[in-house]
């Protein structure tokens, strides 16, 4: 199996591939220069790992939540991407990313994820270790601070995010479970996901994909000619 992911939800972008097992990738914390950045890093991923889009199997993005600008960037390029070779997608979380990635690299059972989302909000979800997968627990939400707290009823082993460094209220939490690990996703991180989507045909044509913004106020408009 041969899987292609992008990522531009935060301030990184990043890009990975997968061929047979092995995966490659490129990061880069690179605020507002993302579509600048991301199709060279593909560009260059699949050039070193002998590959083309056409010997691709599956094609994976980052669809939120995130930042508003940088969901819809990863977004228009993987229908790019798609349009001209009809290859299906997979939409992978940035929480449930990151909260893989701290799977990946410590093992860690229970996993809190809070990105900031600006206007004394943060973008929230719980993950649980299930078989060395980001399994999540409840729902993502956008909450305030005061609101996350309420539901952190167990320590979490680890943070991710930048969330948890954006307010105040967020002190004691950081101080008992220490400071976050892991900032940003990485396309790597959404490799195991997106196979795990895969085996459970979790997969999507490129007209019906769809990114999550979690704020009800921001919409998403489809391909010409959709509904």
């Amino acid at each position: 199996m041969k899987i292609l992911a992008i990522d531009t939800a935060t301030e990184a972008c990043s890009a990975a591939i997968s061929v047979e097992q092995k995966t490659d990738s490129i990061f880069e914390v690179c605020p507002q220069q993302h579509s600048q950045k991301l199709l060279p890093m593909v560009e260059q991923l699949l050039e070193r790992n002998e590959q083309t889009l056409a010997t691709i199997d599956y094609l994976v993005f980052g669809r939120g939540p995130g930042s508003f600008t940088g969901v819809r960037i990863s977004t228009g390029i993987i229908q790019g991407l798609a349009l001209g070779t009809e290859k299906p997608v997979v939409g992978i979380s940035t929480l449930a990313t990151m909260a893989q990635q701290a799977i990946d690299e410590t093992q860690a059972t229970l996993i809190a994820v809070a990105i900031d989302a600006r206007m004394d909000e943060v973008y929230f979800a719980l993950y649980r270790n299930e078989n060395n997968l980001a399994c999540l627990l409840g729902e993502e939400q956008v909450l305030g601070p005061d609101a996350v707290l309420e539901l952190l009823t167990d320590k979490p082993d680890v943070l991710c995010g930048t969330g948890w460094t954006a307010y105040k209220a967020f002190e004691n939490v950081v101080a008992q479970a220490g400071q976050p690990s892991i900032l940003y996703p990485s396309s790597a991180a959404m490799i195991p996901l997106a196979i795990e989507a895969i085996g459970q045909d979790n997969v999507s044509d490129v007209e019906n994909i769809q990114p999550v913004y979690l704020r009800d106020k921001v919409t998403w408009k489809k391909l010409p000619g959709r509904e």
